[in-house]
């Protein structure tokens, strides 16, 4: 007997949904074992967990504020991520432009926001961000179109490569570092939130920070730019077949550098969204965005307002850990990239499901096609 995997006849929309909530109801069950294990009740967990802790709490406002400095890096980082994907670039280097975006809109905090009016200074935080993180992705672009080397190599590397940086700039106390905080003995970054932010919009006790404003606009502008632009028609016949765009007159290089440079420039508008909220750099600045936007493009399939829906959920199960370990002593919060991970790797699978069935085969002939 042989085991065959053959293309499925494409499923009803409804029947694809249902296979991929069966696939999140298994990993939280999954998860739910693993918090009996550990003595805690899963049910009063999860309920902490997508609650954020916000019931009961005379302060949830706090909380919605703080889940959104979450959320909005995440989602756009994520729309930015999901247009290399499409163009099959695969761009593994969010982490690394998400760090020299931050630092870029840190410089103009630090050096011009004392000197001119705080939306100046926000607006040139923002611009300085995408270019370094533009520049920093584009070079990847470059190599490959010239050279043909491994961008998801490349762009891994070169993550470590601003890692390391950021680590040299928070740890060396120097004359010139003026990153750091002059008064602290030891070497910790200075926070700037004083001299320019992002401001909020209040709703009663709410403050809505605008960069939620500015994240929802850039969702609509990447939804539009790919379905209803020539460039956006482009970028997923490159994403097809590159030989097929080269038939039709393409510039796929041209393409390429494009496409890339405006990735990687809208993860560094993230950053500049996150240090010009919160204020100060640090080396986990990027929270992880740069893998988490992966794991988001990928669960939606490259499709922007399903980018938005799954951000939002992944946001909740981050800050919602974070909010439930602090009543579950025996829980840490790393427990959400535990249960991030089997969402993913079960519903992997049942995509994998989705798209292919088991055969097999008997005899010289398949006897069962059900897989």
């Amino acid at each position: 007997m042989s085991i065959h995997v053959v293309k499925r006849d494409s499923l009803s929309f409804g029947k694809k949904v249902l296979i991929y909530l069966g696939a999140v109801a298994a990993a939280l069950i999954l998860g739910g074992l693993l918090l009996l294990a550990m003595g805690v009740d899963p049910v009063a967990y999860y309920s902490r967990m997508f609650t954020m802790g916000m019931i009961g709490n005379k302060i949830a406002y706090k909380a919605a504020e703080n889940y959104l400095k979450i959320f909005v890096p995440l989602v756009v980082t994520s729309v930015a991520l999901s247009l290399a994907f499409k163009m099959r670039f695969w761009n593994i280097g969010g982490e690394g432009q998400f760090i020299l975006g931050a630092v870029a809109a840190a410089t103009v905090a630090f050096q011009l926001g004392p000197i001119l009016p705080q939306p100046v200074t926000l607006l040139l935080m923002c611009l300085a961000g995408m270019l370094c993180a533009g520049l920093y992705g584009v070079m990847v672009a470059a190599l490959k179109v010239k050279f043909g080397t491994s961008e998801t190599l490349l762009t891994l590397m070169l993550n470590y490569v601003a890692l390391y940086f950021i680590t040299f700039l928070g740890e060396t106390q120097a004359a010139w570092n003026f990153y750091l905080d002059e008064e602290s003995v030891r070497p910790i970054f200075a926070n700037f939130s004083k001299i320019v932010s992002f401001p909020s919009i209040p709703i009663g006790k709410f403050g809505l920070n605008v960069c939620v404003i500015f994240a929802v606009l850039i969702g609509i502008l990447i939804y539009v730019y790919l379905k209803y632009t020539k460039q956006g028609y482009e970028i997923a016949v490159v994403g097809d077949s590159p030989g097929t765009a080269h038939y039709a007159g393409m510039k796929v290089n041209r393409i390429i550098l494009r496409t890339v440079f405006l990735s990687a420039c809208l993860i560094g508008l993230a950053a500049a969204f996150k240090v010009g909220t919160v204020g100060i750099l640090s080396t986990t600045v990027t929270d992880d965005v740069g893998w988490t936007g992966i794991i988001v493009a990928w669960l939606a399939q490259l499709n922007t307002i399903a980018i938005f829906v799954i951000s939002a959920l992944i946001g909740v199960l981050q800050y919602g850990s974070t909010a439930a370990a602090a009543t579950f002593a025996q829980v840490d919060s790393s427990f959400a990239d535990m249960l991030q991970g089997a969402i993913l790797f079960l519903v992997l699978a049942a995509d994998f499901l989705i798209r292919f069935r088991v055969v097999f085969a008997k005899k010289g002939g398949l006897t069962n096609g059900n897989g």
